[in-house]
């Protein structure tokens, strides 16, 4: 005889109610948000039966206890309403726990019962009646003044012998539906929403060498001119003690003339690795100077965070077992064919000690978050574990909730997306090679493609110390100028290195991407000014007086009828921007930008006024004539109002 089938006891939910969405990989990695958004969840909710069901959105903020409460509602588009949405505003960084909670509205279920059963013609209700009176009365003790006299009075007229109309008004069915007792509540499954600084998803940066421009004391000094022209990050390369051991000369020479400073990139020396500064460039206590005065100027200082040694690092010496060695004892240096880096060596994470590497790492960052650094810039990120990193910024973010990883990862797109999901909150793109209508208007639909928006924010940089384009080479001054606006206005966040602003286009040698006389081996005397520096500056005054160029996501291509021009939307909370390139620096074209009657509103035609140069242009929907001559400037930056 077959055993007797055990019976969950008590019974199972009969109300099912899915993970909270948004989420990533199932729930594997949290979706991001920033400070200020009101974030949407949604989950799928249903019983079995006819009872009508209420949903609730409770959310948790980061180190607290108590849960929060907004009200969901059912999305007509799916059958039956099954799929609940709910709204909450996040005020602060970290982590916060969203779920779902759902119950039985009795007053509901009785109501839609009631009304049938009168529209098919049944006299005797008074059960039903009976039935309905009870929930109303509770309903009415609980409401007091939210709706208590409304369902108060229906309750007594019912009571007093009239007929059930007064119960099925739709507004006492509501205010008693909002304070009914929650029948059989379920609680679903936990979620989680990363929250992080506005400054993770929206800013405006700069890289410079601070060797180039009188060291901390120098930069301190430029801080008002960087705030006035609208930067909110100063991104500095490696501060450190450089090694001695294979310096690099000038223009990567792989003999350093005396006088030849080295590559930051190769990190440490006798007088300290990677929590040490180098005494050229000022003092532990300049430095802490300068975070301070930045801060207050509205600027954040970002530090690179480059996970390797010069053969002078103390940790070479300290700890032979965290470098990978050849059979004959030698340390290979790293090399990026057809790139080679004799004055680095790299940290070997498959080491026997890993766990003190690891840690030794993490002492770093500490360091200098206690510094008041909030901003670390990762190079060649996708050249380490990908658990470290999740690890790490995990570990780092828990003890300050502010800081902002963003990586430097050339590499595949699904590495690049790991490194997203584990936890860094921006990342370089391959925006920098995109040159045509057709390659930039297919990449950014590639970064807003599926759940991508959900968890990877791309960061625009225009140029760096290694990446000067053929298109910057050959298009002079026009190009310069076009690429500044479409990264400044494609993306939250963009980016551009010192010399940008000069139009500096000289290339090592043909065919190369490698600037003449490198700045990353080379000290030159660098100043915030340069031809291109008014248009910077307006373009970053646009970004932060048009919250339509502060979002991700809200990218739509409109058609030109002309491939030298592109042209997009950006809308968001009333603000509707449209911006036209001439990706041709070299000669004047002309094209019918589409406007779209659903993006046009209920008003139709607007007046567009270029943010650019203030000159204003009627605008409808249909096709709107614009001619862009790279010599008198290749873009239009417009704010539509009304008609």
């Amino acid at each position: 005889m077959a055993p007797r089938p055990a019976i969950p006891d008590p019974p199972p939910p009969r109300i099912l109610i899915s993970p909270p969405a948004p989420r990533v990989d199932c729930g594997r990695y949290p979706a991001r948000r920033c400070v200020g958004d009101a974030v949407t969840v949604s989950a799928q909710v249903v019983r079995d039966g006819h009872d009508h069901l209420r949903a609730a959105l409770q959310y948790r903020a980061p180190g607290t206890r108590r849960w929060a409460e907004a009200p969901m509602r059912p999305d007509d588009l799916h059958e039956g309403g099954a799929r609940w949405s709910g709204v909450f505003e996040v005020d602060a960084p970290g982590p916060w726990a969203v779920r779902v909670v759902a119950w039985v509205d009795p007053v509901a279920t009785w109501a839609d019962e009631v009304r049938r059963k009168v529209a098919a013609g049944q006299d005797d209700l008074s059960g039903e009646l009976s039935e309905g009176v009870a929930f109303f009365r509770a309903a009415a003790r609980r409401a007091r003044d939210d709706g208590g006299a409304l369902i108060a009075d229906a309750v007594s007229a019912v009571a007093a012998g009239a007929p059930p109309h007064a119960l099925l008004d739709d507004r006492v069915v509501a205010a008693a539906s909002r304070h009914c007792p929650r029948s059989g509540e379920v609680q679903g499954p936990e979620g989680t929403i990363a929250v992080d600084p506005v400054l993770a998803r929206f800013g405006s940066w700069y890289e410079l060498f601070p060797r180039s421009w009188g060291g901390f004391a120098g930069v301190r000094e430029a801080l008002p001119a960087f705030a006035a022209a609208g930067f909110d990050v100063l991104y500095l390369p490696p501060i450190h003690p450089i090694g001695v051991t294979h310096r690099k000369g000038r223009g990567n020479s792989p003999v350093a003339e005396p006088d030849d400073p080295g590559s930051p990139w190769a990190i440490g020396s006798s007088e300290g690795g990677h929590m040490a500064i180098h005494p050229d460039l000022g003092t532990a206590e300049e430095f802490a100077a300068l975070v301070a005065d930045a801060r207050e100027a509205g600027i954040a200082i970002a530090l690179d965070l480059a996970l390797q040694c010069s053969p002078d690092h103390p940790w070479v010496r300290k700890h032979p077992e965290w470098f990978r060695r050849r059979p004959d004892g030698t340390i290979a240096y790293a090399e990026n064919p057809p790139k080679r880096y004799q004055d680095i060596y790299n940290l070997d994470f498959d080491s026997p000690d890993w766990k003190a590497l690891w840690r030794a790492i993490h002492k770093v960052v500490m360091h200098w978050v206690g510094m008041g650094v909030r901003v670390f810039r990762v190079d060649n990120p996708h050249t380490k574990p990908i658990g470290f990193w999740e690890w790490l910024i995990g570990s780092v973010r828990s003890a300050e909730p502010e800081v902002v990883f963003l990586s430097e990862a050339f590499t595949r797109r699904v590495v690049m997306e790991e490194l997203a999901k584990a936890g860094f909150q921006q990342s370089y793109t391959y925006f920098t090679w995109k040159s045509t209508r057709w390659q930039l208007e297919a990449y950014v639909g590639e970064l807003l493609a599926g759940d991508l928006p959900e968890y990877f924010r791309p960061n625009f940089f225009v140029n760096t110390p290694d990446i000067l384009t053929a298109e910057l080479q050959d298009g002079g001054p026009p190009a310069f100028a076009a690429r500044a606006v479409l990264a400044a206005t494609l993306s939250p966040s963009w980016g551009m290195y010192s010399g940008f602003e000069w139009c500096e286009a000289e290339a090592a040698r043909p065919g190369s991407e490698e600037y003449l006389d490198s700045e990353k081996y080379a000290v030159r005397e660098r100043s915030l000014d340069g031809p291109l520096l008014p248009l910077v500056s307006r373009l970053n005054a646009i970004r932060r007086d048009c919250p339509a160029l502060q979002q991700w996501g809200n990218v739509r291509f409109l058609d030109t009828r002309n491939d030298s021009l592109i042209a997009y939307a950006r809308t968001w909370a009333g603000s509707r921007v449209v911006v036209v390139v001439n990706l041709d620096p070299h000669h004047a074209h002309e094209g019918l930008v589409d406007w779209p009657h659903d993006l046009a509103g209920a008003e139709g035609g607007h007046i567009a006024t270029d943010l650019l140069d203030g000159r204003q242009y009627p605008w409808h929907p249909g096709g709107n004539y614009v001619r862009l001559d790279p010599a008198d400037g290749p873009a239009h930056v417009m704010l539509l109002g009304g008609s």
